[in-house]
Formats: structure tokens, sequence, C-alpha cells
């Protein structure tokens, strides 16, 4: 008796026989592994495991894709397609004229930049005929690999970012130390209670009432006690910073520039919750403090000095973001040169009259530029470069007076404040989506 063969050529053993004593006639009881070709049951389930560690690192919907394309290859899978959300993925493995579809959801929705770059050099290595064991070996090592930074330091590279954002929002010393400390208490307790299992939109209500109340409780006890003259009530702003969701509003933008709509609109919305969780934060605790987050003066500096504070500034501000999203220092300093150069030009345009929506998608320009430049030669992926570089520009004060304004009944505020914080964003990723389409061809018309 010879073995069937199941369509496409693939070996389905014949299960075992029995016959029917009333008829005589023979009929095949076979086990679950020979209902369905298993070598490609395997296979798709590599494939899945590679983009559900991706995404759920943070990396965007065009990356998940290559990487498991990658891998399929490597596996000799014809073709691998997949639709791919802000935490799920819907994936279909071909070969020859057999299939298999698969859902997969990730399980947290966060940032490590390190794992991104450790997939994206595995899946880059691969080599046709690689074994199956291999790259499941090798998974199962990245999977392990602990956080490069505990939470303390963590906290401590939120507070530096933060710290950075408070002087680039014209606050003077008072307002960049105090919002050191509450920025860092803010971040601890979010990811203590992230790492327990919490809530993501509740930590990030409960992060926020942190840093906001620790910044005012310090600055009101500085006031008490004739320290400050001022309450210095516009920096507490600054305090929460480190909860704008850079990397999923800016993959979720260059997800719609590649109108990739179910990925770029989830992740959108996802950025937005987390936007106005820790916004109704803030605003519950301005009302209660009785406080309202007005920009403030710019400082009274010499142009050379003002000049070379924005660059240090904008250097921290940076790598403080960079060692948060847990990059590697080397990586996280190149961010921070990047970062640098193009939100000090961006300053100065906007100081020269030019409009801020033409000097983002500028400082967006330069940081795609040069994040292509400097990652291949780092052999790392260009988003753990860019969007740092790109996070400090992002104006999370804006959209959270836009939101501050809308639950105080003033309408016309919180629209001015919205809209200018949406089209900083949109003008951002136009820079972005211009650099990766001069520099990468996968992203022109008929590119793959």
């Amino acid at each position: 008796m010879r073995d069937a063969t199941a369509p496409g050529g693939t070996h389905v053993p014949r299960g075992p026989t029995v016959t029917d004593d009333d008829d005589g006639m023979t009929s095949s009881l076979s086990h679950t592994d020979d209902l369905e070709p298993v070598a490609l049951v395997r296979e798709s389930g590599i494939i899945l495991r590679v983009g559900t560690l991706l995404l759920g690192a943070g990396s965007g919907s065009y990356r998940v894709k290559i990487a498991m394309k990658q891998v399929g290859r490597a596996l000799g899978i014809d073709s691998v397609d997949a639709q791919v959300t802000v935490n799920e993925i819907t994936a279909t493995a071909r070969r020859g004229s057999i299939f298999r579809t698969e859902v997969a959801q990730s399980r947290s929705i966060g940032v490590n930049a390190h794992r991104i770059a450790l997939l994206e050099q595995l899946c880059g290595s691969l080599t046709p005929g690689t074994p199956q064991q291999e790259i499941s070996a090798r998974l199962d090592e990245i999977e392990k690999r602990p956080l490069l930074y505990g939470t303390w330091s963590n906290a401590l590279f939120a507070a530096v970012a933060c710290a950075a954002f408070a002087f680039l929002n014209n606050g003077g010393p008072v307002e960049v130390l105090v919002v050191f400390f509450g920025a860092g208490l803010g971040q601890a307790t979010r990811r203590l209670m992230l790492h327990r299992g919490f809530n993501q939109l509740g930590v990030t209500m409960l992060a926020a009432a942190v840093a906001s109340v620790v910044y005012l409780g310090i600055v009101n006890l500085l006031f008490a006690v004739g320290a400050v003259d001022t309450i210095h009530e516009s920096g507490y702003i600054s305090a929460v910073l480190f909860l704008v969701p850079g990397f999923p509003l800016i993959t979720a933008a260059l997800d719609l520039s590649r109108l990739d709509f179910s990925a770029g609109v989830s992740r959108l919305t996802y950025a937005l919750m987390i936007m106005t969780s820790a916004a109704m934060s803030v605003w519950a605790v301005s009302a209660v403090m009785g406080l309202t987050p007005d920009p403030a003066a710019p400082l009274a500096l010499a142009p050379g000095l003002t000049f070379a504070l924005r660059l240090v500034a904008s250097a921290f501000g940076v790598l403080g973001f960079a060692l948060m999203f847990n990059s590697r220092w080397r990586v996280a300093l190149a961010a921070a040169g990047i970062g640098m150069v193009a939100n000090v030009v961006r300053l100065e345009l906007i100081d020269a009259g030019v409009v801020v929506q033409a000097a983002a998608c500028a400082a967006g320009l330069i940081v795609g530029i040069l994040a292509n430049l400097v990652a291949p030669r780092m052999q790392a992926p260009r988003l753990t470069l860019s969007v740092p570089a790109v996070v400090i520009m992002v104006p999370g004060a804006a959209a959270y007076r836009a939101v501050y304004f809308l639950n105080d009944g003033q309408t016309v505020d919180a629209l001015a404040y919205g809209v200018q914080a949406a089209f900083v964003v949109i003008a951002l990723a136009i820079g972005l989506t211009i650099a990766r389409t001069v520099t990468d061809g996968s992203w022109r018309p008929g590119g793959h």
C-alpha cells in the first residue's frame, strides 16, 4: 500500500487501517498529525513567533512583515502574507498549493529597542535551509534576555529626558531640577506596576498623577520656605512627558504613509488612548490645585548661551529617551547626536520665523537621512535611531494642554493646541517618510 500525498507534494503517511466486519470495507483512522502537513504547521508557528516578538517590542508593521518573510524564505516557504495591527497578527504561509493561516496576539504593548535589534539581526542573517530547531533556539535565547537596565536606571533616564524637555519648554533651573525628581518617580511607578501586570491605561493615569503631584509638592514646599518667589506652575506638564507614546505615534504615521491602515489606525488609537489617560490625570491634579498649564515665557539668555544649552538639552533629552527604550549605549549616543542636530536646526528655524510645521518637517527629514547613514555602519535598525531622535520634537505639552482645556470647557484653546500638536506630528512623519522614500527603494512605488 502506498502513502498518500497532500496537494502540493507534502508527504502525509496513511494512518492505521481497520476492517469493518459487516461489509468488508476498509477505513483509515489517522492521527491528528497525519491530517495536515506537520512541517508547515511548525514552520508557520516559527514565522508567527518572530512577528509577535517584534510587534511586542514596538517595531512597525513594515519591519514585522519583512522579518516574517525573511524567516519564511529561510524555511523554504513560498510566500508569507500578514495583516498586522498594534497587537495582533494574522499570517498565511504558503508552500505550493497548501497553506496555513494562523492568528496571534502580542501579550504586551511596549518598547524594547535592543530586542528589535537582535531580532532584525537574526532575520537578516538567515539563509535558505536553516533548520527549524536552530531558529527556535535563537528565538528562545533572545526572548529570555533580560532588560538592559533595571527599574531605577530606567527611571533615571526618564528623569534626564524630561528635565531636558523642561528646559526646551522654557523652564528655568527650578523647573528643570524639580521635573527631574517628578518624572523619575513617575516612571519608576509606571514600570513597577506594568511589570506586575496592571492595566496599562490605569498605570498611565497613576504615573502621571505621581509625577505631577511630586512636582507640585516640591515647588510648593520651596515656595513656602521662601526658596523661590513663584510656584513655577508651568513646569509640571514637562514632568509627565515621559508618557508621550513616541514609538507608537511615529510608527503609526509611517504605517499610514504606506497606506497600511489596519496597523496605522490601531497604533494611532493606542497612542491617543495613552496620551488621553495621562492628560486626564494631569487635568484632575490641575483642577484640585487650581492651576492652568499655560506656556512659560522664553528665558532671557544671550543668543550664544541659548544655542549651547539647546544643544546640550536636545542631546540629553534624546539620550534619556533612547536608554528608556532599552537601547544599548552606543546606539543611544548615536541617536542623541542625530536628535541634537535636528532639534537645534528646528528651533533655530522657528526663531527665524519659519512656520512650526515646516521646521518640524525639515527636522524629520534630517533625522531620516542621518539615521540612514549611521544605522548600517552600526548594524542597528533605523527605527532605534530615528524614533528617539524625533520623540524630543513631539509636542507632548501641547497635546496635554489640549485635553486640559477640553475638560475645562475652553473649546477654542483646546482646538488650537490639539491642531498644533497634530500638525507637528504629521510634519515630522512627512519628513521621515521623504527620507525613507529617498534612501530605501522598497518605499518607492513598485518597491518590495
